[in-house]
């Protein structure tokens, strides 16, 4: 099949914490024999900050974040297989939200991936009609990369006509284990961008534990920390690029996993960096969330902290042996049963079964809503 996708980016990581599922998912879907083209907005110096390059794997378009390129861009998608509009684009949603669905045809259908659900259902929920929950009945099908049942009961239940999760996962060609990088040692290390809605878990569940073990380092690597205050043993360097993530995740003691606050609320969403570390070998400990025992098995393959207290309790009674075991039994677990190749075989038959059933008519509302909306 041909697919086209409309996402944030493919090509930087930069303030772009979806860039990992969309490179392991597409990747794989490629490893399959579809054929795919990335449509990805030049907005929020991503291009100046690139982390890899054109990949062979797929064709990345970078369209000019005005509404003349956003529809350039939709009319290169129109000889696609199969359109799918990704959440969190980060300029013009709304549009593309609307003007993919112009694409849908006898030949062509039309799919929503939501990367952060719970964001976009709050969302969706407080909008008044004729916005994006008003188009979710108008998709062929939604696919979402976490949020279990809650989430899919949540879209079924606003009109969508399926709705799947695609979890996150692991591309054991890209994040693998490597021996220990000393700009990286620490006792326990966290990688994540400040956004407002996890920060209030981080210093919970990072810089809290830091204070109350002084003797113990901590590292922090992510865009927007810099004027974040944190006690000494608190070391921070920056953004850290992809290329990098393989030596971070395998050499402190522990890695740490902090959820955003709507994916702790929903459950079921296990963030791509715990399946990344996973396939380094790292032993993580992940802030409590609904479901983590169908991805890792607590206490063997995983350690949960609901508070700052248990991080501290799990830091102390951790030694280099055992974290290494658990880290060894995660990377195992994952390579057996998470990886980006059977999220991609699960994409495909939805995708084909999505094929088989047809397009249904599009109501004449929608018609005539979209038709008003246009230019």
């Amino acid at each position: 099949m041909k697919l086209a996708f409309f996402g944030s980016s493919l090509v930087s990581a930069y303030w772009n914490g979806a860039a990992t599922y969309y490179r392991g998912l597409i990747r794989a879907l490629a490893e399959r024999g579809h054929q795919i083209t990335f449509f990805e907005p030049d907005a929020y110096e991503r291009q100046a900050h690139r982390d890899i390059p054109d990949p062979e794997w797929a064709r990345a378009v970078v369209y000019e974040a005005t509404e003349l390129g956003v529809k350039g861009a939709l009319e290169a998608a129109r000889r696609a297989d199969v359109v799918i509009k990704c959440s969190g684009v980060g300029v013009f949603d709304d549009l593309l939200e609307r003007e993919v669905l112009r694409l849908a045809s006898g030949t062509c259908r039309v799919g929503f991936c939501d990367v952060d659900a719970p964001a976009t259902l709050e969302k969706a929920l407080s909008e008044t009609p004729g916005a994006f929950r008003a188009l979710i009945p108008d998709y062929d099908f939604v696919f979402t990369y976490g949020g279990g049942e809650p989430v899919r009961s949540r879209y079924l239940a606003l009109g969508a006509r399926e709705c799947v999760p695609i979890y996150n996962a692991l591309d054991p060609t890209t994040h693998h284990e490597l021996e220990p990088d000393s700009r990286f040692a620490a006792n326990l290390g966290f990688l994540g961008n400040r956004l407002p809605d996890r920060e209030a878990r981080v210093d919970e569940f990072f810089f809290r534990p830091a204070r109350e073990l002084p003797g113990a380092s901590f590292l922090l690597g992510g865009s927007g920390w810099a004027d974040k205050p944190r006690s000494q043993n608190v070391h921070y360097v920056g953004h850290v690029g992809t290329a990098e993530h393989n030596a971070f995740n395998s050499t402190p003691l522990a890695v740490l996993n902090i959820s955003r606050d709507s994916m702790a609320s929903y459950g079921f969403s296990p963030a791509t960096r715990v399946f990344e570390a996973a396939g380094a070998g790292a032993c993580i400990i992940t802030d409590a969330w609904q479901g983590v025992e169908l991805f890792l098995e607590p206490d063997s393959e995983i350690l949960v902290a609901r508070n700052a207290q248990e991080v501290v309790a799990h830091l102390a009674s951790l030694t280099p042996e055992r974290a290494r075991a658990i880290g060894q039994r995660a990377k195992a677990r994952v390579l057996r049963d998470h990886t980006y190749t059977r999220r991609a075989q699960q994409l495909e038959e939805l995708l084909l079964s999505v094929q088989r059933r047809g397009s249904a008519r599009r109501p004449t509302a929608t018609n005539d809503r979209l038709a008003s909306s246009v230019e």
